[in-house]
């Protein structure tokens, strides 16, 4: 059959979910709560239902009362039971996946279970709607007359009582239908491939004689990938290899810092990207118009989602609301409730909303991953944002940073200090320095009134990092490619001061 037929035959199938999502946009809140009613009805024979007596919970508040937030650590036993091979302790049905993911704080490997219902009504639903969206707005898409390159973690999948783990990019591609590898490159077989260094040059050689019409991954991993590719193929930009290339769809990190960078090796003015939001723990929501920060919350996934302010995170004065009493503009820490059986779990990101109809989100950061020393409440959105100003308006290229406090000493004052490592630097590091501090007091009043006449604050510190700093540290952690992040902000100075030591070395 021709390209362009499968093409349009694709686009019609894919379209036809619009409908659907047209459902809970109209009716958001109610079909939130049917949804956690199911969840729960589902789960009432289990060990955690049994426990909790979800068999007489009928409404919300019921079990908002009942039913306590947990951690990772808090499940943790129930997860360890169940990778052993016991069925039935927080899921009606049984689990034999598990996502590892040790995020970017914890050296400790996470386990989230992943039931063959979420696999279905959450993941690859969500990749369908992702493609969806795009094609309703682009009528003139060519997207399945070549392939969409993907990048994807590099763990294997392991084999562990008769259950599995691994990188949650390893287990969706292990569940995909078959026909779907003919869409993508690189291969199952390169994409599975462990070792980072080995199965970089592959995925380029895989690549670089193909049709690619689309790519998709974590944008610092991706422009390793994408730079890899024109210094191997001697190009000067992407268009060169790819001429049809139309979009990327990019998560996991803050595209902001690295704009610039992709539209200097893609220099087509209609080329579009779309941002995606998932984690392990499932797929919470999907740019829906063209050229757009906002991404909209997607509430039929088998995901009841709850919300904490962060001006009342981890007190004892700590509010949870459900999605029906949410506010614009307020940065509030994430709890979920899934059909993989995570109750009321709490994933650690911070988003706050930008739309209430519908419901559409911006990501702020973790609830780990902010600096609140001195009380100005620096979020990872605003590092990100005034990065990305300054590197504009300098033309400088970040490749990776991070920031920790410079805690108070005797009479010395308090301040933020900065390693960032450059592709491109700044002819002049002091005016760079004093613009990046300029645009974050811009963008954050709280640390605006904390630097004002140097009250609290003295003014930023920038070290220039040299060249891979942050690629060596990784993987001596051993957590290159992937899913893998860089910890951007922290109210401690650890990574700062082995960045620094690595420096050095």
């Amino acid at each position: 059959m021709p390209l362009p037929i499968i093409n349009s035959i694709a686009s019609w199938v894919l379209k036809q979910r619009i409908h659907q999502i047209e459902l809970f946009l109209k009716y958001p809140n109610e079909v939130q709560e049917e949804l956690l009613m199911n969840l729960i009805r589902q789960s009432e024979t289990t060990f955690l239902g049994k426990h909790y007596d979800f068999s007489s919970i009928k409404t919300y508040h019921t079990f908002q009362e009942r039913v306590p937030v947990s951690t990772y650590e808090d499940l943790e036993p129930f997860i360890e039971k169940t990778r052993k091979g016991e069925q039935g302790v927080f899921w009606n049905e049984p689990i034999k996946w598990f996502a590892k993911s040790s995020g970017t704080t914890n050296a400790k490997s996470k386990f989230i279970p992943v039931s063959n219902q979420a696999l279905e009504d959450c993941h690859y639903k969500a990749s369908k709607d992702l493609l969806c969206l795009y094609l309703n707005n682009n009528e003139d898409s060519q997207l399945f007359t070549g392939k969409s390159l993907r990048l994807g973690g590099s763990k294997q999948l392991y084999e562990d009582n008769n259950t599995f783990f691994g990188d949650l990019s390893a287990i969706l591609i292990d569940n995909m239908p078959f026909w779907a590898e003919f869409s993508s490159t690189p291969s199952n077989k390169t994409s599975l491939m462990s070792e980072w260094e080995t199965k970089l040059l592959a995925i380029v050689n895989e690549t670089k004689t193909e049709n690619v019409t689309s790519f998709a991954g974590v944008p610092s991993w991706m422009l390793v990938l994408l730079n890899k590719l024109l210094e191997e193929t001697r190009k000067s930009n992407l268009l060169e290899i790819w001429p049809n290339l139309e979009v990327y769809f990019h998560g996991g990190v803050s595209f902001d810092p690295y704009r610039l960078q992709y539209k200097n090796i893609l220099p087509k003015p209609e080329f579009r990207y779309y941002e995606i939001y998932n984690a392990s723990e499932g797929f919470f929501a999907i740019q829906d118009l063209n050229n757009s920060n906002d991404l909209l919350l997607m509430l039929d996934y088998g995901i009841f989602y709850e919300f904490i302010p962060m001006e009342t995170f981890g007190t004892p004065n700590q509010k949870i609301i459900r999605l029906a009493e949410v506010e614009l503009n307020k940065n509030y820490a994430i709890v979920i409730t899934t059909n993989s059986g995570l109750w009321r779990y709490l994933i650690g990101d911070t988003v706050r909303f930008t739309s209430l109809k519908p419901y559409r989100i911006r990501v702020t950061g973790r609830t780990k991953h902010h600096i609140n020393v001195f009380g100005e409440e620096l979020m990872v959105e605003n590092t990100d944002q005034a990065l990305a100003k300054t590197c504009q308006a300098t033309n400088a290229e970040v490749t990776d940073y991070t920031v920790a406090p410079v805690f108070m000493s005797g009479k010395e004052k308090g301040a933020h200090e900065w390693i960032i490592e450059f592709r491109k630097k700044p002819e002049d590091l002091n005016y760079f320095s004093q613009l990046l501090d300029q645009n974050i007091q811009a963008l954050n009043s709280d640390y605006e009134a904390k630097r004002y006449n140097n009250m609290t604050l003295n003014p930023l510190i920038v070290n220039v990092a040299r060249n891979n700093l942050f690629y060596d540290w990784l993987k001596n952690q051993d957590k290159l490619g992937g899913q893998h992040k860089i910890p951007r902000l922290s109210n401690q100075r650890d990574y700062l001061e082995q960045l620094l030591v690595l420096q050095k070395q």
